[in-house]
């Protein structure tokens, strides 16, 4: 499928990219402080900026809308 979609957001709106991050690819200071944690989830600014690491993924969510950000997910 090649077909471009536009995906609506409110104009005046930023997007947040939501994403899961291995805790593994981590700095290991951010390492020793999930625990036994495997996954965490990076709220990122549309330009790819981490803003935030939370531990599951409608945290990531409510955090983005919190901030009057549009959240996706990316793969």
């Amino acid at each position: 499928m090649d077909t471009e979609f536009e995906f609506p957001h409110e104009p005046g709106n930023r997007i947040a990219y939501v994403r899961p991050v291995a805790v593994e690819d981590l700095p290991e200071d951010v390492q020793n402080q999930v625990g036994g944690l495997k996954t965490l989830y990076a709220v990122h600014s549309e330009e790819g900026e981490r803003l935030a690491l939370v531990s599951d993924r409608n945290m990531a969510f409510v955090l983005a809308r919190q901030h009057d950000l549009d959240p996706v997910t990316v793969h």
